[in-house]
């Protein structure tokens, strides 16, 4: 056995020690009712209070990609609604910001809003005066955020920095962590992070936390991974260093992606989005059609679902080099 793979072993075990045993929690639908009337769910982001939630549903194929969004009203969610600057485009992957006020999004949306053709996906944003406004006209996030590539799973802190994903010009590889930082009132160029973060390979849909104390993201088929796409940490220390990330273990992760990242840092909570599946291969007798039916529609089924589960184990403030 090569130097290489036995660190890669130990590292596996190490997360499954850390992440595993130490984090007792349980995955857990989110939404579950709400989910199970739409074909695909995925990018959810929850209010601070967790009384409103959006996130976007789905066709089988995602040709249909529109922001939904529901409230809790006296312990019930209400039914999920097409937010009013939804509907048209492919928009999907809101994050609020942490004020509330304003809610990012990705949309394939022209910047001429008298045009019908869609162009290549960008970051916009819509605000609101209070937490019962209503949401302004979608604004684009312009230069330097967006190009004429892809930009995607904006996250925004306190300091106004923002985290996005980008699959163009200054990735290290294929999709990359970027990150666009807020100077003398406006953003500076967007560079791509580390190599604690970034690699040759595929790293998307970062969230960020507020005070960018910790970071989670998806890495895609990466060497020493669970499966598809997993969900990894990655802490920042005083110097602002980020450490290098770490699985999240099997207490989390499945076999087959999991992505999409939300933390509701109040509360501990970790949303994400997964295509697990529980769906069985052998059974002991023949199957009726009802029974199925019933198999392969649990919610756990290959197609793109809302989980979440206690993530208050890895909240911490920045680490201490």
């Amino acid at each position: 056995m090569t130097q290489k793979k036995t660190l890669v072993i130990l590292a596996l075990i190490f997360c499954q020690l850390n992440f595993g045993q130490n984090s007792m929690a349980k995955v857990e639908p989110f939404l579950k009712d709400i989910v199970l009337q739409f074909p695909n769910v995925r990018d959810v982001a929850v209010s601070n209070n967790e009384e409103e939630v959006y996130f976007t549903a789905q066709s089988y194929l995602g040709e249909i990609s529109a922001i939904m969004t529901s409230k809790l009203k006296n312990g019930k969610w209400n039914n999920p609604e097409v937010v009013s600057f939804s509907g048209k485009f492919q928009d999907l992957e809101p994050f609020l910001s942490p004020d509330q006020l304003r809610l990012y999004f990705v949309s394939n949306r022209p910047l001429d809003e008298k045009s019908i053709t869609p162009k290549d996906h960008d970051i916009w944003f819509v605000e609101r005066q209070n937490l019962k406004s209503n949401w302004s006209i979608p604004k684009n996030m312009g230069l330097p955020i967006n190009t004429n590539e892809d930009e995607f799973y904006p996250s925004a802190t306190l300091s106004n920095n923002l985290y996005f994903t980008r699959d163009g010009k200054g990735s290290k590889g294929k999709d990359d962590i970027f990150v666009a930082k807020w100077e003398n009132n406006h953003y500076a160029t967007p560079i791509s992070m580390g190599d604690a973060i970034n690699s040759n390979g595929y790293e998307f849909n970062a969230f960020v936390a507020p005070d960018e104390s910790f970071m989670v993201y998806t890495c895609y088929n990466k060497t020493g991974g669970l499966g598809s796409g997993d969900l990894y940490i990655s802490h920042k220390n005083e110097k602002d260093e980020w450490s290098i990330a770490e699985n999240l273990g099997t207490a989390i992760n499945s076999a087959q992606m999991d992505y999409c990242p939300f933390v509701n840092v109040k509360t501990g909570k970790l949303y994400f989005t997964s295509k697990r599946s529980g769906v069985k291969k052998i059974f002991e007798k023949n199957l009726n059609t009802n029974a199925f039916l019933e198999e392969a529609n649990q919610y756990e089924n290959g197609l793109s679902r809302l989980y979440q589960v206690d993530f208050s184990n890895f909240i911490k403030p920045k680490i201490k080099n």
